[in-house]
C-alpha cells in the first residue's frame, strides 16, 4: 500500500468497544489534518464520557469472562499473532503512520518495526514473570505472586502512535489486564487500525476497547472513571498533573512519562567521527518530537571550536520534507506545535543567542505544511529556556564545561530527567558521569536503542515516574500479592 500527502483515508468512524465500531455517543467527529499538507484527510469519531464508561464496562465484563480465565500462556499466543499480524500488513500500517504524523517513510517503517516487537516481546515474556516464596514462621507457607490490576486506562501521545499502542498495551494484555485507550485526537489513524488486528489475532471482546475524541473530553472522562484500577499517560507535564490528580481521588495507581531536556555530554577524548552523526541524529528524529531527543549538548571547552565547526556543517545539510521524500525529517504535528517551536526560535534570537546553523524545508514541500528548518544555537546559556524547556522540535543547544564536575552539574540542571549520553575515551570517567546522572536511562559512546522494547525505560524529576518496556513493564501492570498459608 503506498500513501501520497495528497491522498485521503477512510478510518473506522466511531469507538472500538467489545471487538466492534459503535457510532459514539454523542455523534460528534474531528477533522483529520496531514501535518505534511495542511489538509484533512479523514475524520474520526470524537468520543466523551458515555462512550468511556461503555468502554470500562466493557472491559470489566471482559476480565469476568473469557479473558479473565485465560492462561497466561494463551494470553501469550494472542500477542504473538499480534506480532505477526502486524508485520503480515506492514507497507499498509508504515504508510498509514507516515500519512497521518508527517514523518518520513524510513521513520514510519521503524515504528511498526517496532511495534510488532513490543508484540513478539511481550508475548514471549507473558507466563514468565514469576513470583518467590518467602522463608517464614515453622508451620506456614508463603508465597507471591503478580496479579493483573484489573481495567487499565492508557492516554498515549501523537508522536509516535504506533510505537506506543504496542508500548503500553501489550505489557498490560501481558498481564492479563482489560485496556482502555485514548489515542491522541492528532495523531491515531494506526491505533485504531491496529485494534482491528488485535481482535483478528484472537484478543475476546471487551479485553481492548478505543475511544478516539479530545483529551479535554475523552481523556478527561478516562482519567477520573472510578472504574479504572490503574492509568498509563505520556504526554506534557501539565496533562500528566492532572491525570496523576485523578488517579489520586480514585486512590489508583499510574504510570506517567512527561518528556526530558537530555542532554550529551562529549568530553574532548571523545571520538567525534562517532559522535557527531548520532548527535545530529538524535535531535531530527520525529522532527524532534520525542521525549528523548536529544536537545542538549555539553561539550568540553578544550574541543568546542572543533565540534561546533564540524557540526555547522552536518546541520547545514538537513532538509525537511514529506512523508513520500524521505529526508532527514517531516513537518511538526500541527500548526500549534510549529508556532510554539517558531516562538522558542524567536525569543533565542532577541536574546542575542547565537543561530550557528539551519537546515532547508524542500521546495516542493507543501507551503500549508508544518515544516520547521533544523536549528543549531550556541552557546546556550545555562538558563535560558532553550536550555531549560522542552522544545519539542528540531531545535538543538550547545553549552560548554570546563571540567567533569561542571558537566554533571550542567547536565543535571533542569526539571527533567529522563535519557542522557556520555561520550568520552575514558571508560572510568564515563562510568562515574553515567551514574551522576540523575535521569532514568543513560548511554555511553552511544544514544538511543532502535526502540530498546527490552530496556526498561522511564524517568525522574519532571520527566515523570513508573517504568515501561521490558520486565518491569510487566510489574507496573501487575500488583504484588502475597499468599500466607498455615499448614500446622
Amino acid at each position: 500500500m503506498t500513501l501520497h500527502s495528497t491522498d485521503t483515508v477512510a478510518p473506522p468512524a466511531g469507538v472500538f468497544i467489545d471487538n466492534a465500531w459503535h457510532a459514539p455517543a454523542g455523534g460528534g467527529a474531528i477533522d483529520v489534518v496531514a501535518p505534511a499538507t495542511g489538509a484533512v484527510i479523514a475524520r474520526i469519531a470524537a468520543g466523551g464520557a458515555a462512550d468511556v464508561d461503555a468502554a470500562v464496562v466493557a472491559a470489566r465484563r471482559a476480565l469476568d469472562g473469557p479473558w479473565g480465565r485465560m492462561t497466561a500462556t494463551e494470553r501469550g499466543r494472542i500477542l504473538s499473532r499480534m506480532g505477526a499480524l502486524i508485520l503480515d500488513h506492514f507497507d499498509a500500517l508504515a504508510a498509514l503512520e507516515a500519512r497521518d504524523t508527517g514523518k518520513p517513510m524510513t521513520q514510519a517503517r521503524a515504528d511498526i518495526t517496532a511495534a510488532a516487537r513490543y508484540f513478539e516481546f511481550y508475548g514471549g515474556a507473558a507466563d514468565k514473570l514469576h513470583g518467590d516464596t518467602v522463608p517464614f514462621l515453622d508451620g506456614y507457607f508463603v508465597a507471591t505472586e503478580y496479579v493483573p490490576h484489573g481495567v487499565t486506562g492508557h492516554i498515549i501521545p501523537w508522536n509516535y502512535p504506533a510505537q506506543m499502542f504496542g508500548r503500553t498495551l501489550a505489557p498490560a494484555l501481558a498481564m492479563g489486564n482489560a485496556a482502555v485507550l485514548k489515542p491522541a485526537e492528532d495523531a491515531c489513524l494506526t491505533p485504531l487500525r491496529l485494534a482491528e488486528l488485535l481482535a483478528e489475532a484472537g484478543l475476546p471482546a471487551g479485553a481492548l476497547n478505543v475511544v478516539p475524541g479530545l483529551g479535554a473530553e475523552a481523556g478527561a472522562a478516562l482519567s477520573a472513571h472510578p472504574g479504572v484500577d490503574f492509568l498509563s499517560f505520556t504526554g506534557s507535564p501539565e496533562v500528566g498533573t492532572a491525570v496523576q490528580t485523578a488517579a489520586a481521588r480514585n486512590h489508583i495507581g499510574c504510570t506517567l512519562e512527561l518528556g526530558g531536556k537530555s542532554p550529551q555530554i562529549v568530553f574532548a577524548d571523545a571520538d567525534l567521527d562517532a559522535v557527531l552523526p548520532v548527535v545530529r541524529a538524535a535531535i531530527v528524529q520525529n522532527a524532534g518530537q520525542t521525549c528523548s531527543a536529544g536537545a542538549r549538548v555539553l561539550v568540553q571547552a578544550d574541543i568546542a571550536a572543533t565540534f561546533t565547526d564540524r557540526l555547522r556543517a552536518a546541520f547545514a545539510d538537513l532538509r525537511a520534507g514529506t512523508p513520500e521524500m524521505d529526508l532527514a525529517l517531516g513537518p511538526l504535528i500541527n500548526a500549534r506545535q510549529k508556532a510554539r517551536v517558531e516562538g522558542f526560535c524567536a525569543r533565542a534570537e532577541a536574546d542575542g543567542i547565537p543561530l550557528l546553523a539551519t537546515g532547508t524545508i524542500h521546495p516542493d514541500a507543501p507551503d500549508a505544511g508544518f515544516y520547521v528548518a533544523p536549528r543549531l544555537y550556541g552557546p546556550v546559556p545555562a538558563d535560558h529556556p532553550l536550555a531549560q524547556e522542552e522544545v519539542f522540535g528540531p531545535v538543538l543547544s550547545i553549552l560548554t564545561f570546563a571540567d567533569e564536575a561542571e558537566a554533571v552539574r550542567l547536565a543535571n540542571a533542569t526539571d527533567y530527567g529522563l535519557v542522557a549520553g556520555v561520550w568520552s575515551g575514558d571508560g572510568a570517567r564515563a562510568l562515574r558521569v553515567a551514574r551522576a546522572m540523575r535521569v532514568g536511562q543513560v548511554f555511553v559512546n552511544g544514544y538511543g536503542a532502535g526502540g530498546g522494547i527490552e530496556l526498561p525505560f522511564g524517568g525522574m524529576k519532571k520527566s515523570g515516574h513508573g517504568r515501561e518496556k521490558g520486565f518491569d513493564a510487566l510489574r507496573e501492570f501487575g500488583a504484588l500479592r502475597t499468599l500466607v498459608v498455615r499448614h500446622g
